[in-house]
């Protein structure tokens, strides 16, 4: 190319850059100027819904536009993530998504319709801890015990996991304490919570709300929590750190929008996260179903933690052999 017509057009394509950067921000600057769709991957009534319509209802009056949520129910939650991969970038449709779909998917599926890069992470909008439980009649007195019948006995030493993500848990925890339980799979949680109760299994790794009722009436006993903090409404029962098991995990629900959505949304967005989830009703409301409201400094930061997260389970689930297909 002539060297004259290379340097004409650079200043061009400068202005067109400096006009498109322009026009993106005062589109932002607008927004929203219509209704804000939430998707959710899970059926109505489970926590990454009542999350999402809860922070809805709550954009809602400062976004001065309706804020509605469709749940896509489907496997592992793939076809709402796909769905918001898919959408356009412009602030309108949403994903609450949790680390299920968003960081566990991507360890057990060797193939799936979207990619880490097809979003943007917002902001985390609750953490749910993971207690392990076993039934009430059980002679372990604590995780040591428990461990060490499974070595004695691993025929009869098996546990319940009702998804992927939760079956990766343990095989992690059978990897820090040498346990050697063995997988059992049902479809829900409850299922799982049900079968420690009826000694169908020994033990299950399970979130806290799912637990809560067997725990608070007496048919199964909570021996460690695998967050870094004991909860506050178990707070004799320990965590793994505590008990030296390199077995800490959390998982999370979150807020994400299709790549590439403009940066002062995703901005706006994040903050009126941080404000909501902050109130007391937020983590009166959350709490009861066992999640901790909790936001992320930044949406850099949220990243950060999802690929460091992508990375680990990766490892694990390679060490374990656990795949999801």
């Amino acid at each position: 190319m002539n060297p004259f017509l290379r340097a004409s057009r650079a200043p061009r394509l400068l202005f067109a850059a400096v006009c498109l950067a322009a026009s993106a921000a005062a589109a932002a600057q607008q927004w929203p100027q219509k209704p804000v769709t939430i998707i959710v991957g899970y059926a109505p009534g489970g926590a990454n819904d009542v999350i999402a319509r809860f922070l809805a209802e709550k954009l809602q009056p400062v976004l001065k536009q309706p804020v509605v949520v469709d749940n896509r129910p489907g496997v592992a939650s793939i076809v709402g993530a796909q769905a918001v991969a898919r959408s356009k970038p412009d602030g309108y449709t949403l994903l609450m998504g949790a680390s299920g779909p968003m960081v566990f998917n991507h360890a057990l599926y060797s193939s799936l319709p979207y990619k880490s890069t097809d979003f943007v992470p917002i902001s985390l909008t609750g953490t749910f801890p993971l207690v392990l439980i076993v039934n009430k009649d059980d002679p372990a007195r604590n995780v040591k015990d428990l461990v060490a019948e499974s070595v004695r006995n691993p025929q009869n030493a098996n546990y319940g996991a009702s998804a992927a993500s939760f079956r990766l848990i343990t095989e992690l925890f059978n990897e820090a304490t040498g346990a050697k339980f063995a997988h059992v799979g049902y479809k829900g949680s409850m299922e799982s919570v049900t079968a420690v109760m009826a000694k169908t299994v020994s033990m299950t790794i399970i979130d806290a709300g799912p637990a809560a009722t067997a725990i608070n009436s007496g048919r199964a006993k909570p021996l460690a929590v695998t967050a870094a903090e004991r909860m506050k409404e178990y707070p004799d029962v320990p965590t793994m750190k505590e008990l030296g098991i390199d077995s800490t995990v959390t998982l999370w629900s979150g807020l994400f929008a299709p790549a590439n959505t403009p940066q002062p949304v995703v901005d706006r967005l994040h903050a009126e996260v941080v404000r909501i989830m902050a109130t007391p009703e937020a983590r009166e409301r959350l709490g009861g179903l066992g999640v901790t409201a909790a936001s992320s400094p930044s949406p850099a930061q949220f990243s950060e933690q999802i690929d460091g997260e992508i990375a680990r389970w990766k490892q694990v689930a390679q060490r374990s052999g656990v795949k999801a297909d």
